[in-house]
């Protein structure tokens, strides 16, 4: 194997600042490696075939053997042609010579070709992609095995140095970094000798340097079929084949090869650009993508409720003209965090309060996550005040950094509204009534399963509205 045929990676010229930033060089072993692969060369039959499938063309020969597939294809490298099985009649076996030997494989069709998980419009560009990846994974399958050992993504910092110096700007508009941590009150240190339990006593915030909106978030990839030369951004290696050579991730458009995906850490960087829409969007990726702590939407609908809406009768239990809610959400989705939704435009905030709901209802992923739905359910059941309220803590602690804080600042919400009970009647009881099914959904969505799960998702949302200022 030319191992020398790589080029090297000249990380010495890479500085940390990203706006001395150089793209890496990419290594061109597996690309020229392509170009020497082997090129289909159709074998036809020389007669037509009456039982030949409307979708083959002239290289399907009908009912013969293996043997006799193997003298038509002797001595050509890459030729290839199509048989109907005599094993089992009725289906079709690609027979193609590569590395002096015919190699047999059986073939599908359901309005495309296919031997395995990739699907092509034409037999051509099936074997044509079947003979660069024999080709290469034979010739370097050493290679291969290796390119990942020295990623660039580490080598060259990429991590820290995303495309379009995403960092630079995060850098610039990330505000001082908070965080929430627990301190006892003396006064209840003071009637007992023993140590209480963090969720028996009174908490206070307190900064601290790590509590920020720099979310972790897996990359969301999926197979994708690149047009032109591609290099994976992980190895610096190409992409080789013809359709669905790698993956790319649909939030921040990274692209590598599938095995390296594996190994790509959760770091990504959503970009605005593929951001579709705000309401159905995963909670993660839109606050990465806006670099907020929060949904744009949560901290908006909060503002302007809280602004002129905490003595309204019913808030959040009655309903608002649906669309009108429909237009708040088309609102969010077409301006983001410029849609006006003051009470010029909606001056019944009960519109503001359904949108909210409508938000957190269509997460793909609730609040409340499925990870850890039957947690809280568990916890609900527990009798022991005490013992439940340390159960739905810890609970709290499994939520994903962005969820949770997504969480708090909705319960803390919902506390200054229950401060307002006299007004608007709504209760810790009540908002546990409208909120729980929205925060937190069974995974399996068995219908059965919502109903009898009701009154404990009431019971979380009413425990952690009471006890926002110890659990959280």
């Amino acid at each position: 194997m030319a191992a020398s045929s790589n080029s090297s990676l000249s990380g010495s010229s890479v500085s940390s600042d990203p706006e001395d930033y150089q793209p890496p060089i990419w290594k061109s072993y597996l690309y020229q490696l392509q170009q020497e692969a082997p090129r289909p060369k159709r074998i036809t039959c020389p007669q037509e075939m009456e039982s030949r499938p409307k979708y083959y063309g002239r290289e399907f020969h009908g009912l013969i053997s293996r043997e006799q597939a193997d003298e038509l294809l002797a001595g050509t490298e890459g030729a290839y042609l199509i048989r109907e099985s005599q094993r089992q009649p009725g289906t079709y076996t690609l027979a193609l010579r590569f590395g002096g030997q015919t190699l047999n494989y059986r073939l599908f069709y359901d309005g495309k070709h296919f031997v395995g998980e990739k699907r092509f419009e034409s037999v051509h560009d099936l074997v044509t992609d079947g003979l660069i990846t024999l080709y290469i994974e034979t010739k370097a399958a050493e290679y291969i095995a290796k390119m990942t050992t020295n990623p660039i993504y580490q080598h060259l910092g990429y991590t820290s140095l995303l495309r379009d110096k995403i960092t630079h700007r995060l850098n610039r508009t990330r505000s001082e970094p908070k965080k929430v941590t627990f301190q006892q009150d003396e006064k209840i240190l003071a009637c007992s000798q023993i140590s209480p339990s963090p969720l028996s006593r009174r908490t206070t915030l307190k900064d601290g340097p790590e509590k920020h909106c720099n979310y972790e978030k897996i990359h969301n990839f999926k197979v994708h079929t690149f047009r032109g030369p591609h290099w994976c951004e992980y190895c610096a290696n190409f992409m080789w084949g013809l359709i669905a050579q790698g993956v790319r991730c649909s939030d921040c458009g990274l692209n590598v090869h599938k095995q390296c995906s594996k190994l790509v850490p959760s770091d990504c960087q959503p970009d605005l650009r593929r951001i579709k829409k705000v309401f159905s969007c995963d909670l993660t990726t839109l606050v990465k993508a806006h670099n907020t702590p929060r949904p744009m939407v949560l901290d908006m609908c909060i503002r302007e409720i809280e602004h002129r809406g905490l003595k309204s009768e019913g808030l959040y239990r009655v309903s608002g003209f649906t669309e009108h809610i429909e237009d708040v959400r088309l609102s969010f989705d077409r301006d983001g965090e410029k849609a006006d939704i003051s009470a010029n435009i909606y001056p019944d905030i009960n519109i503001i309060a359904g949108a909210l709901k409508l938000y957190l209802r269509d997460l793909p992923i609730p609040v409340i996550t499925y990870d850890v739905y039957s947690r809280f359910i568990q916890a609900a059941k527990i009798t022991d005040p005490d013992s439940r309220l340390e159960a739905v803590h810890d609970g709290l602690l499994q939520l994903p950094p962005a969820h949770y804080e997504t969480l708090r600042y909705l319960m803390t919400h919902l506390k200054r509204v229950t401060m307002y009970e006299k007004d608007n009647y709504m209760n810790s009881e009540n908002l546990g009534i409208v909120f729980g099914p929205t925060l937190m959904r069974p995974p399996d969505l068995n219908t059965l399963t919502t109903l009898n799960d009701m009154r404990y998702q009431k019971l979380i949302v009413q425990l952690l509205i009471e006890h926002e200022d110890i659990l959280f």
